[in-house]
Formats: C-alpha cells, sequence, structure tokens
C-alpha cells in the first residue's frame, strides 16, 4: 500500500493538523485526540486504504491498520501534519483532559487496575491450574508441590492492597513507594486479618480522636476501593508538601507527614467508611448476580456490551478485584465472557452475509479476536456501524449471561475472557463451555436473521422504486461502466466554462455542471451521504459501487452560510437513487449576488481510466450525466 497516501487521506478527513491535539500509534492503532470532532468523518475515513476500523472510546479517535502497518503510516502521518509523535501516555493525558468529571473517575479505576491484570492472570492461572490437577489427581493435594505453588498462586491476592497501592500512586503522580507503606499499613500484621474476623472470639478495638470513638484494629484484606483513596489523598498530600516545604528539609518533612498523616487518616476515617461502601457496592454486585434463575446474569449480560460503548467498563476490574479478594470467586467475568463472545459471533454472522469487501476483511478478524477477550474491533468497527448486529449481540450476552448466572460460574482471576477463560474456570468447564455456546448460537442466529446488508437493502428498494434495480451497476460493487444520473434538472455545463478555477481546473476531480431551473438536488445514486456541510450548500455521497461524488449547488455559496438552504439528510445517511437530499432557493441565491451553476464531482475520478461528461443541453432529473469508465 501506499502509506504516504495512506496517512494524506487520514489527515484531510480528521480535519487537518490544525485540529490534533495529540497523536500517537500502539501496535495495532492510530490513537489521536481532535480539537474539534464536527470536522472528522469516520465514514471517510473507513474507506482509506489499510483502514480496518475507526472508533472513538475515552476522548480518543482510534483507526485501526494492524500490527506493521501502523508504524509506517505514522510515520507519514506525522511528516505531513508538521507534528511530533507522542506517547500513548501522553494521549491518554490529552483525552482525559476532556472527558467530564465521572468519565476521569471512571477511567481512572481502569489505568489503577489495568496494569496489575499480568500479576492478577499470572496467580489465577495457576490458581486454576492446580485446581485442574487435583481434581484429576486427588492425592497431589498433600503434596509438598501442591503447598509451594499454592503459595505462588494466592500471593497477589494475600498482597493485593499493596499491588493496587504501587499502582494508585504512579497513577495519581505520588511516589509510589510511599503508596507501598500505605498499602503494607493496611494489611500490616499487627492488626488483625479480615478473613479471620469471622472466627475471631474478639476483635482488638482502639480510641482515637482523643478517645472520641473507637475503631475495630482490622486490616483491609478483601478491600480495594480505600486503598484507592487512602492513596489518592496520600498523592495529594504530598505534591501539595513538596510545594511549600524548603528544598533543605523536603527530602525528609514531605515523605514523614505524607506517610503519617495518611496512615492515621486511613485507619481512622478512610477505611472504616469506605469500606462499608465498598461492601455494599459488593452485595449490590452479587445481589444482582444471584437474582433466581439466572435473571441478574441475563441482566449484566444484556448490558455489559453497551457500557463498553460508554467507557464505563473499566470501573469492572475493580468490582471483580474486589469479588476475588472478598471471597476468591468471580462471578463476573462468566458474564462479561458471554456479553464479548456474543458481539464476535454477530460479527461473524455479518461476515457470512455482507456482500462488501471492505467490510467482510474488517469483520471476520474482529470477530475472532472477540473470543480472545478483545471486543473494541468488532463493537466499533462492524456492529455499532449497521446497529443490528450490535443489538444481536446484546440479545445474545443476555441468553449466556442467563446461563452463566444459573449455574452460578466463578473465576479464579480477572482480565481474561472468551477462550483463555477455560484456564481460570476449571471447576465449571463445560458451563463455561456451555455459556460461550449459547451466546454464540442466539447472537448469530439473529444476526443472520434480521441483519439486511445495505447492498441488499438498496436492490429491493431500487426494484420498488424503479423497477430497474436489477440492471443497475449502482447495486454492484465491480463494474467496467458506469453512468451516473443527474441530481439536478437544468442545463448542462462543461466542467471547463465553470466560473471558479478550482472546479474548472478539476482540482476537486472530473465531473461536468449544471445550471439548475428547480431548486432541488436527488441522490443520483444509491449509497450513503459521507459529507454535508453545516451550510446545506454542498453534499457529498459514496455510492455501494464506490464511486465519489461532491455535488456543491453554487458558487461561493458558502458565503451565504445556509440562507436559503434546506437539507434533508445528514452524514451517515444511506439513500437511494432519487431520494430528495436538499432544496435551495434559486432567486434568493442569485438575488445575493451568486452564481447557481453547480459542478457535479467524481472526487475519487484518479481510480477510473476515464470520467467524461453529458453533451451540453437541456437535462432532468435522474437522466444520463456523467460517464464513469474503470
Amino acid at each position: 500500500m501506499d502509506y504516504k497516501k495512506t496517512a494524506e487521506e487520514t489527515l484531510k478527513h480528521i480535519g487537518g493538523s490544525s485540529n490534533i491535539v495529540s497523536a500517537a500509534h500502539c501496535a495495532t492503532r492510530l490513537r489521536l485526540v481532535i480539537a474539534d470532532n464536527s470536522k472528522c468523518s469516520k465514514a471517510k475515513l473507513e474507506q482509506v486504504d489499510g483502514v480496518k476500523g475507526v472508533f472513538e472510546a475515552s476522548g480518543q479517535l482510534q483507526i485501526i491498520f494492524g500490527t506493521g502497518t501502523v508504524n509506517k503510516v505514522f510515520d507519514e502521518f506525522i511528516a505531513l501534519a508538521g507534528i511530533s509523535g507522542g506517547t500513548k501516555e501522553d494521549v491518554k493525558q490529552a483525552a482525559a483532559a476532556k472527558q467530564p468529571l465521572p468519565k476521569r473517575m471512571i477511567k481512572t479505576l481502569g489505568d489503577i487496575f489495568v496494569p496489575i491484570i499480568p500479576a492478577i492472570v499470572a496467580s489465577g492461572l495457576l490458581m486454576g491450574l492446580l485446581e485442574g490437577l487435583c481434581n484429576a489427581f486427588p492425592s497431589m493435594a498433600n503434596s509438598s508441590a501442591y503447598t509451594i505453588f499454592h503459595l505462588f498462586s494466592n500471593a497477589a491476592f494475600v498482597f493485593l492492597p499493596i499491588l493496587i497501592a504501587i499502582s494508585a500512586a504512579k497513577t495519581f503522580g505520588g511516589n509510589i513507594f510511599l503508596g507501598a507503606v500505605i498499602g503494607m499499613i493496611m494489611i500490616h500484621s499487627d492488626l488483625m486479618n479480615a478473613w479471620s474476623v469471622a472466627s475471631a472470639d474478639k476483635i482488638p478495638t482502639a480510641d482515637v480522636w482523643f478517645g472520641l470513638y473507637k475503631i475495630n484494629m482490622v486490616g483491609y484484606q478483601g478491600h480495594v476501593i480505600p486503598v484507592v483513596i487512602a492513596v489518592w489523598f496520600m498523592c495529594m498530600l504530598e505534591k501539595k508538601l513538596h510545594k511549600i516545604v524548603p528544598e533543605i528539609i523536603d527530602l525528609f518533612v514531605t515523605p514523614l507527614v505524607s506517610v503519617a498523616v495518611t496512615g492515621y487518616l486511613t485507619l481512622t476515617i478512610i477505611g472504616p467508611i469506605f469500606s462499608t461502601i465498598e461492601n455494599y457496592v459488593l452485595d449490590g454486585a452479587k445481589l444482582l448476580i444471584a437474582i433466581p434463575f439466572g435473571i441478574g446474569g441475563m441482566l449484566v449480560g444484556a448490558f455489559y456490551a453497551p457500557t463498553v460503548v460508554a467507557g464505563v467498563h473499566h470501573m469492572y476490574n475493580a468490582l471483580e478485584a474486589g469479588l476475588l479478594s472478598a471471597d476468591g470467586v468471580n462471578t463476573w467475568m462468566p458474564i462479561a465472557t458471554a456479553a464479548n463472545v456474543a458481539q464476535g459471533a454477530a460479527c461473524l454472522a455479518v461476515t457470512f452475509k455482507t456482500k462488501n469487501k471492505k467490510t467482510r476483511s474488517v469483520s471476520l478478524p474482529a470477530a475472532l479476536s472477540s473470543y480472545l477477550g478483545i471486543t473494541e474491533p468488532a463493537i466499533f468497527g462492524i456492529n455499532l456501524r449497521f446497529i443490528r448486529p450490535f443489538i444481536a449481540g446484546c440479545i445474545g450476552g443476555a441468553a449466556g449471561g442467563l446461563v452463566a448466572g444459573f449455574f452460578k460460574i466463578g473465576a479464579s482471576a480477572y482480565g481474561i475472557t472468551g477462550l483463555f477463560g477455560f484456564l481460570i474456570t476449571t471447576d465449571y468447564t463445560w458451563q463455561y463451555a456451555l455459556v460461550m455456546v449459547v451466546s454464540t448460537v442466539v447472537s448469530f442466529g439473529i444476526t443472520m436473521a434480521i441483519f439486511k446488508d445495505p447492498e441488499d437493502a438498496v436492490i429491493e428498494e431500487g426494484a420498488a422504486d424503479a423497477g430497474e434495480a436489477e440492471s443497475d451497476s449502482d447495486d454492484s460493487e465491480e463494474f467496467s461502466e458506469y453512468t451516473l444520473s443527474s441530481p439536478l434538472k437544468g442545463s448542462v455545463i462543461a466542467l471547463a466554462d465553470v466560473p471558479d478555477e478550482t472546479f474548472a481546473a478539476g482540482i476537486l476531480g472530473d465531473g461536468i455542471a449544471v445550471d439548475p431551473v428547480e431548486g432541488v438536488v436527488k441522490a443520483p445514486i444509491s449509497g450513503e451521504i459521507t459529507t454535508m456541510f453545516p451550510t446545506n450548500h454542498a453534499v457529498g455521497i459514496t455510492g455501494n459501487n464506490g464511486i465519489e461524488i461532491l455535488i456543491h449547488v453554487g458558487i461561493d455559496t458558502v458565503q451565504l452560510d445556509g440562507k436559503g438552504y434546506t437539507s434533508f439528510v445528514k452524514e451517515g445517511d444511506r439513500v437511494k437513487k432519487g431520494d430528495k437530499l436538499v432544496e435551495f432557493d434559486i432567486e434568493l441565491i442569485k438575488s445575493e449576488g451568486f452564481k447557481t451553476v453547480t459542478p457535479v464531482l467524481i472526487t475519487n475520478s484518479d481510480d477510473y481510466s476515464a470520467v467524461s461528461g453529458a453533451a451540453e443541453g437541456n437535462i432532468d432529473f435522474l437522466e444520463d450525466l456523467v460517464k464513469i469508465t474503470k
């Protein structure tokens, strides 16, 4: 592929370099923060060579190119834009600054809990493998090897508050070692282990705040939110102290005050309050999942994917960590698998039904990635674009969640869903498999039944409307020669005679012009509205056969700022040939001193061997106007 051309088109369709706040890339995608999203055309970006999907998440515009390709496109992109490439963290920070407070809070939870997933996965997989081996060889449970590896498998959960504290301190910009100390304080051996409270005869207490009240001297094993809040407070205090404490004593005073003040407040106020709140949240989640007959799992499974779209799914990491820490069982993960697999199955069904080669090339790998726990390509690249597959995926997620809730399936870790989930659900192998099967069958079946490929829809609608769709090459991806219909009624004018140098020179593409006698623009082809100028004076359509058309009503009429124009479509709308797109007041435009000559351009004319306009003379709506040859 031509990486420079791809970069040029990408830059053009996001509104140019002036619209870029920050740019970076990861292994598979270009990650951008855009100043004004209204200047960005996702529909056009999806048509750029090499683009496998476009979606917005967490304040970022993410353009999927794939491994290897993204690096080369990015190098050309920043060179053309005249900007310096940033890191993923730079982009994240720029995107976060644009988010509303609730989303920033949820994103922060993700930033804290995602980095510790490897530790949780390692422990969870060890735990799952041990349990699986013990089921196969019961005598192994009494061996020294089991004792040693069991120690390894629960280490991350025993000391989870310390892991969370370190990650939280890094996220909040504090000293990670001071954060670790706060985590250690909360599970110190001088405090009663929280898991021993139920069997204890007496719980030690201490008088605090000058004897005004007592607290239980119990550790915070099994809790996550109190750790996050405590470390957040410590980081804010540490930053403040760095500003006001003289540098000569900062090294001693700041750490001392930060740990002493935070530690005391944590054990006396922060811990008791937020552990109680967390208990309510966890109890609520457990009650939801435990609604009889799997109804709770069904509800979670149905609404899980929409929360991914909203970007609030990061909070589930904290929830799952809390469930694991409190009970050692993560009952949320199997339901998440149901939702993820269902979206993948819906995407897979689109692969079988669509006739569009580009859609198929994206949908198949996106569907497979969903079965490995990565659903963004399927959701944002395919399912949300067509809506019906997304709805079918939600229904499939509900069906799979019903099964997961009914059997009360639990996992020994978080951060893994889909096929790899078998490694952490060893006690529920066949039930977990049933979750995936049910989610797949329901979602795939419903999508096959209700998904209508836009190209099929055009054929049926065109046949009903004009009785000629069967022979209209408009409805086919492939053609050797195609004749575009006129969107206006009037007189044909050669493009070279248009009173505008840009149009006349064909800089924006070859084509023809029409001087209208009636103030109506109709769709000259069936396809998608890819551009609708805010002033309604120009509209862009991409036909189902890939032809890109720009209809510019009048010369310099952008100066009217929409006066005299009425639009009947918006970007992203699908239209069929003959649909009304725009109405305009010919007399008003002329009275304002503007010409109504309307160029009809093939903006991707470079893709074709020849583009020729009709002979000059009068033309009616939908009569032959431009001949395009492959």
